[in-house]
């Protein structure tokens, strides 16, 4: 069980984190298309999913034109992002459950299994403090990527910071 208190400041932390290095892709979706900022927020923002936008920019990193460095590169990064996804997907996706005192003391995956015979849903994950540890794990790792993300971007000869 943890201090809810707790629990949603990591949360809050892990948001926050994670639509700063998140809207950065609009910076490598701009490199490997070869257009203006502009124009890429106009693809970033009709793409309204995490997911459509990290598969748009590993697409476009494995077109023939692009660079093999800068493929590895970006491809080794959007996949540190996606294992992240999967942890800022459960703390956005979830219920919460309570115990007697009010704190928080699991969560509760808002997401059907469909077997042949059956459907199941809502595994529930106890918010402990392992659970604490790995949320602030998940923090920092963003963190560590968007620094990646940062430095992929201004190595890139046409970026110009005054355009942020």
């Amino acid at each position: 069980m943890a201090a809810t208190h707790d629990v949603l400041l990591l949360v809050g932390r892990l948001n926050y984190v994670w639509t700063n290095t998140e809207s950065l892709l609009i910076y490598v979706i701009a490199h490997l298309l070869k257009v203006e900022k502009e124009s890429a927020i106009i693809v970033f923002l009709t793409l309204n999913t995490t997911r459509a936008r990290i598969d748009l920019t590993e697409r476009l990193a494995k077109l023939a034109t692009t660079p093999a460095e800068t493929r590895d590169e970006v491809l080794a990064i959007t996949e540190r992002l996606k294992l992240q996804a999967k942890v800022r997907n459960k703390y956005n996706h979830c219920i919460y459950s309570f115990d007697e005192q009010g704190e928080i003391s699991s969560t509760q995956m808002m997401r059907l299994v469909e077997g042949e015979k059956d459907v199941r849903y809502g595994k529930v994950e106890q918010v402990d403090a392992r659970e604490l540890e790995r949320l602030d794990n998940a923090i920092r790792e963003i963190a560590d990527i968007s620094k990646r993300l940062w430095a992929f971007i201004r190595s890139r000869p046409n970026f110009d910071e005054r355009s942020i």
